[in-house]
């Protein structure tokens, strides 16, 4: 081997950033001890050890602490480089990696993603779902090149770009709307909440919600989809506080009973990315359209 490979230098930083072999072979959807081959092979060209293992896990040593300084720099020089070169084409094409929220994926993405697939047919879109942690996480390791996620969003080296203001609004059956008195906290308290799983910024916007008003939110269902969501407060199990663009359409509100809140409940979404990203055509197509939705 004359030359270092770069995957091997992108396994090596993840193994370092991550603490360990198993959680970098968990990101990668690789073997473990196919990262660990990988790490080795890095080895074996710099003639060095870079990690050696402890009793308590994983230890980078000088020298891979001294090959990190540089990886990070090396890899956004690639980036730049292959951005350099699709942005001499008129064609918008290459390929993004978009991260962002399952409510997003399944109700906001859809008619934006038909219409780039339109318009560009050779630029290629990749979705994952997460929370914003998760999707912060992801972006400042390079996993993904930008997200649509809730505010509050916090990382190093990020760009933040306002998107969409989104109303949160209560649902329940039809057959049960007239249970709903008053669409307040205290109004609220006694009956059945199904709420967003804990973790989400969902969530956390709808218990500070409560919170302002000195009540703690005790549902009776916790769920990470918003789709099961809806079908469970459809058969009339309870109420619960969805993003209006979960209910938007009447095919998507069928059989359910919409309301606003008091006071008003709102997220504001942004587009997220690293500050050093290079600004594809790709990349620049997907933050207008985003944006654009506001």
């Amino acid at each position: 081997m004359t030359t270092m490979n770069l995957g091997n230098l992108a396994t090596f930083r993840l193994v370092a950033l991550r603490g360990s072999f198993s959680a970098a072979a968990d990101v990668l959807g690789i073997s473990q001890p196919a990262v660990s081959l990988q790490v080795r092979q890095l080895e074996q060209f710099l003639k060095t050890r870079l990690i050696e293992r402890t009793g308590r896990g994983i230890k980078t040593t000088p020298a891979g602490m001294a090959l990190l300084l540089h990886a990070e720099r090396i890899e956004q020089s690639v980036n730049e480089a292959v951005e350099s070169v699709n942005m001499c084409s008129e064609n918008v094409s290459g390929s993004v990696l978009l991260g962002t929220g399952a409510t997003a994926c399944i109700h906001l993405l859809p008619p934006m993603l038909q219409q780039l697939r339109e318009r560009y047919p050779l630029l290629t879109v990749g979705v994952s779902t997460g929370n914003t942690t998760d999707i912060v996480r992801a972006i400042e390791e390079n996993r993904l090149d930008l997200g649509l996620v809730t505010l509050p969003a916090s990382g190093r080296n990020l760009e933040v770009m306002p998107a969409q203001r989104e109303e949160f609004v209560l649902i329940i059956a039809e057959a049960h709307s007239e249970q709903i008195m008053e669409l307040t906290p205290d109004g609220l308290q006694a009956l059945p909440l199904i709420a967003f799983e804990q973790g989400s910024g969902t969530r956390d916007l709808i218990d500070d919600w409560f919170c302002q008003a000195g009540i703690q939110s005790r549902p009776i269902m916790q769920l990470g989809s918003i789709e099961a969501i809806k079908r469970m407060v459809g058969v009339g199990l309870g109420y619960s506080i969805v993003p209006q663009m979960a209910v938007e359409t009447p095919r998507d509100r069928e059989g359910l009973h919409v309301r606003s809140l008091t006071p008003s409940l709102y997220r504001q979404l942004a587009v997220v990315m690293r500050k050093d990203r290079i600004l594809s055509k790709g990349i620049s197509e997907i933050i207008r359209l985003l944006q654009s939705t506001s």
